[in-house]
């Protein structure tokens, strides 16, 4: 995980607050500040330092 001021530096489905768009699909922020109105979309990075982003993606699975 990002070491920064966050508590939990992520995005996920179960946060509450989350802004969702018209379609259900969600933007995800990453910077050093989060963009005004999108504070619980916004994942904090600390500029000079690398980071990665985990993607795990849920969907139905059905037998071929």
């Amino acid at each position: 995980m990002l070491q920064t001021n966050q508590k939990v530096p992520s995005v996920s489905s179960p946060d509450k607050g989350i802004n969702t768009n018209a379609d259900s699909s969600v933007d995800v922020w990453f910077g050093p500040k989060p963009p005004v109105g999108f504070e619980q979309n916004w994942v904090q990075t600390i500029p000079g330092k690398g980071w990665f982003t985990l993607l795990r993606l849920y969907g139905r699975w059905s037998p071929g």
